[in-house]
């Protein structure tokens, strides 16, 4: 009971040691903490913050199991790291800076959440229209590049594109991929079963030269974005209407509607497992509808 006591009294002196400016000054921070989360978590840099955590805690459970040579090897590295930091996230940093510069006062929501209730919501509809549109397209020889984003957040892309923030259908697929149109060229890019970008352009493939030459600038652009992410990209060619599938720096063609529809709702949609309810689920559902 006396220790109990002990540590009461001990938080309640560090409460009253508090100043006004401390609360500042931690609000600040935290803030600031948010606020580069939020940033970090729109591209590819929240791979690398994984990685620097790791390494953080390599460090300390060799510090703890007293491993001299990793613990050498590691406190190099973290001496070079705020360097490497720099450079590896230069474009975030210029991001941020560029976005502060733009933002106004008023605009400033510490409690904004745009991240979405539930990631399956919408995937259903989209799925289905995305099939239709990739149908109707390689009909009519019409070139497409869709992009369905997954955990690797593309903010570095959606960046070079036009926002659209609209719900899927083969009639919008069909007016943005339209030839001739300003947006025709670009790579439609697709978050939580919403279109939220059109016109994006897309990085080159690492091993360009291993690619086979008859795949056009979309099936490249296409393995290129599949490279540096876990997106699902759903190509159409313009010569020959074929429908092929980048994923994980690998082109398959050679789809159909029914295959396509199986391939997402086996990569986008997460299946409950037996015992919880999988045919309550969305995915549960869209599979019983696919196969019927």
């Amino acid at each position: 009971m006396s220790e109990i006591s002990e540590i009461f009294m001990s938080v309640l002196n560090v409460l009253k040691s508090i100043r006004i400016n401390d609360i500042i000054d931690i609000a600040i921070l935290s803030y600031l903490i948010f606020y580069g989360i939020k940033l970090i978590r729109e591209t590819r840099a929240q791979q690398l913050v994984k990685g620097i955590l790791l390494l953080i805690i390599f460090y300390l459970l060799a510090v703890f199991f007293k491993l001299q040579t990793m613990r050498f090897i590691l406190k190099i590295c973290f001496q070079w790291g705020i360097l490497a930091v720099i450079i590896l996230f230069q474009p975030e940093f210029r991001r941020i800076l560029e976005k502060m510069g733009r933002t106004r006062l008023a605009e400033i929501n510490i409690f904004s959440n745009n991240e979405p209730d539930d990631y399956t919501k919408h995937w259903g509809v989209c799925i289905d229209a995305i099939c239709e549109a990739a149908q109707d397209l390689a009909a009519t020889c019409t070139g497409a590049l869709i992009i369905c984003e997954r955990k690797t957040r593309l903010g570095e892309q959606i960046a070079t594109g036009t926002i659209l923030n609209c719900t899927p259908s083969a009639a919008v697929f069909g007016n943005i991929f339209f030839p001739n149109t300003p947006l025709h060229d670009g790579a439609v890019i697709i978050r939580d079963g919403m279109i939220l970008a059109a016109g994006c352009f897309l990085p080159k493939p690492q091993k360009e030269e291993l690619i086979a030459k008859q795949l056009g600038s979309r099936h490249r652009a296409a393995i290129g974005m599949s490279e540096i992410s876990d997106s699902i990209v759903i190509v159409v060619s313009e010569e020959t209407g074929t429908i092929s599938v980048a994923e994980n720096g690998e082109l398959t063609r050679g789809f159909t509607k029914d295959s396509l529809k199986k391939l997402l709702v086996s990569r986008l949609i997460p299946v409950k497992e037996e015992g919880e309810g999988k045919e309550n689920s969305l995915a549960g559902r869209v599979i019983s509808k696919w196969k019927k």
